[in-house]
């Protein structure tokens, strides 16, 4: 794969099922159907991997939807460009309504890959690193839980990262290295230490690790709604490369 050109949807999707782990899962014809505590939607979601037309479609929804009433669970779809074709009606006539929007961004890491001294690589989710991440949005008691317990499942090298400031740890990212690619996860900077920098020094610092585990694209998955994260993002050079959104019952 050039460094001049991008990944492309298929390799993007099938690195992000394995940076974001489930310890449950199923296939059932394009779709793998994951679960785990009911934290991030990422491993908790029926995730379409072909575009191609799918005959079977209707059955395979009933199929999905009663695997996760067995497991007392939500049932989400996770809507990507590999969507089989008509995915999205069938869903909707079923009840099913639009929630959390988010951009995939990339780039190549040597845009932006930075070692940096006041960056620490962790080799797992230490409790210094989760009080960092804990001082972002939407971190429910399940998606605590879920990161705490990656490192058990993860299939491919990792890192957790802390950036110290003034001798304390301000800023939080994690990263996968997945071959020529890097999953980028997790940016928190603590609110007493934002607008100093410390989110791109922190991305930088993981892009450096990926880098030297042999990664040359960098990916991330940023919410519509955060401006100030796709800004620091943009920042970095990775830019909008497709969309995807949950589908859920009302």
């Amino acid at each position: 794969m050039s460094v001049s050109e991008f990944p492309g949807v298929f390799a993007i999707e099938q690195a992000t099922l394995t940076a974001v782990p489930a310890p449950r899962l199923i296939f059932d014809g394009p779709f793998v159907v994951r679960r785990y505590l009911g934290g991030t939607g990422r491993a908790n979601a029926a995730c379409p991997m072909d575009p191609r037309p799918d005959p079977g479609l209707a059955g395979r929804i009933d199929r999905i939807e009663a695997f996760y009433a067995r497991m007392g669970q939500v049932c989400r779809f996770r809507s990507t460009p590999l969507d089989p074709e008509g995915m999205v009606p069938m869903l909707e006539a079923r009840g099913y309504r639009r929630h959390d929007e988010s951009q995939v961004i990339a780039g190549p890491l040597a845009d932006f890959a930075k070692p940096d001294p006041a960056a620490e690589i962790l080799t797992g989710p230490e409790e210094r690193w989760m009080a960092v991440v804990a001082t972002a949005e939407h971190q429910s008691p399940a998606r605590r839980a879920e990161k705490a317990g990656m490192a058990d499942l993860l299939a491919v090298p990792a890192a957790w990262v802390l950036l110290h400031e003034d001798g304390v740890p301000a800023a939080s990212a994690f990263v996968t290295a997945d071959g020529p690619l890097a999953g980028l996860f997790d940016l928190s900077v603590r609110p007493e230490f934002r607008r100093r920098g410390l989110g791109q020094r922190v991305m930088a610092a993981a892009g450096a690790w990926a880098l030297g585990q042999g990664a040359s694209w960098a990916y991330a998955q940023v919410a519509c709604t955060n401006k100030a994260s796709l800004a620091l993002n943009a920042g970095l050079g990775l830019i909008e490369r497709y969309r995807y959104v949950y589908y859920l019952k009302n």
